[in-house]
């Protein structure tokens, strides 16, 4: 009998492990997301930080997370703390909020060195997804885009000319909005959504005009070429230009109407589709969806943070460049009265967003 439930122990053990490990295996992704979401944070963060101690701003505290404390630790002036939701965080300086009579403070420094400290989380977000993109241009596999185009694909059929396009031009605008990088004309061509676009090219060194162009954006191709370290690196700023872009005139089209607040995701939209995107890698073992959205993401998020929102980095940008131009600080009162009405809006705005995005994910 004592072997036998030694067997049986042994069993049950090596079930568990193997569940474990299941379990593991199917969420590491998500684990992934996570930790890419945090990375972001962090990164955004330090870039207040570093630029406050550079130029000798007293930080109180230097926080991952938002709410509820759930480890803290005190160096030298600043504690460190690393909160329950991760879904933002926070550089706590000595008279950002208040008034202060201390030397050091936030508001007794100039006012051009409060701007740097202010945006600086979100360039070093931007500085990020160019890194992101440097790698998913240098590890891909594949010739390097450009705007020529190629040929046509038309009912399964190659093609030299499709609706006035021709192989061999150069699209420069589409709708009047330049084309950077080959990326452009996908994402310019189907934000139309089906209807119309009229669309410059340069054809034999002149440039031609064409109106109403109907183009499916998956039957155009593309001209590549040869990939090297100088195409890596312009190709770097090309794309990150086309996601800027196309983040701001995202933006565009939700205050516009174009799109709604359910197509906006908050951090558990954002893990899922990093999540997904990354099980996505594994099967076909194509890393470029996953550093795409990776770059998407984190450019987006130092784009969103300069935008003259209260409570947010580009809120703050605007009073100190008000007071930049007035020569006087707007009353301290009315500026923090503003940036707490602005963050219960915002974190109204982001409940309502995760709540959306988590009965996705129970529905879907």
């Amino acid at each position: 009998m004592r072997i036998s439930r030694t067997a049986d122990f042994l069993n049950l053990k090596e079930a568990i492990k193997i569940e474990f490990l299941s379990v593991l295996a199917s969420k590491w992704t998500i684990l992934l997301a996570i930790l890419f979401f945090g990375v972001i944070i962090i990164v955004h963060e330090l870039g207040h930080f570093t630029f406050a101690k550079l130029f000798g701003v007293k930080v109180n505290e230097f926080s991952i997370g938002m709410g509820p404390k759930l480890l803290k630790k005190k160096k030298g002036e600043t504690q460190y703390t690393l909160r329950l939701l991760p879904i933002g965080g926070y550089v706590s300086m000595e008279g950002e909020d208040e008034e202060s009579t201390d030397e050091r403070a936030f508001n007794k420094k100039p006012c051009w060195q409060r701007i740097v400290i202010v945006i600086a989380g979100a360039m070093v977000n931007i500085i990020l997804g160019l890194i992101i993109v440097a790698v998913m241009l240098s590890v891909t596999e594949g010739l390097s885009g450009t705007n020529y185009v190629n040929f046509f694909r038309d009912n399964g059929n190659q093609v030299t000319e499709y609706n006035g396009l021709k192989s061999k031009d150069k699209i420069l605008k589409i709708d009047g909005k330049r084309v950077y990088y080959y990326t452009d004309v996908s994402y310019l061509l189907s934000r139309d959504e089906g209807k119309t676009a009229d669309i410059l090219v340069e054809r034999d060194g002149k440039k031609v005009e064409i109106n109403d162009v109907e183009m499916p954006y998956t039957n155009i191709v593309m001209v590549g070429i040869e990939k090297t370290a100088g195409t890596v690196f312009k190709d770097t700023f090309k794309e990150s230009v086309s996601i800027f872009r196309m983040v701001w005139l995202s933006l565009f089209d939700l205050v516009t109407g174009k799109y709604s607040v359910k197509d906006v995701s908050g951090p558990v939209g954002v893990v899922d589709y990093v999540s997904d995107a990354a099980q996505e890698s594994v099967k076909t073992a194509d890393y470029t969806g996953l550093l795409s959205i990776m770059a998407l993401i984190t450019i987006n998020i130092g784009f969103f943070n300069l935008l003259p929102i209260p409570a947010l980095d580009g809120g703050r940008l605007l009073f100190l460049l008000i007071e930049l131009v007035r020569r006087k600080p707007v009353n301290q009162k009315y500026e923090s009265l503003v940036h707490a009405i602005g963050m219960v809006i915002l974190l109204l705005f982001m409940a309502a967003i995760t709540f959306k995005d988590i009965y996705s994910l129970i529905v879907n």
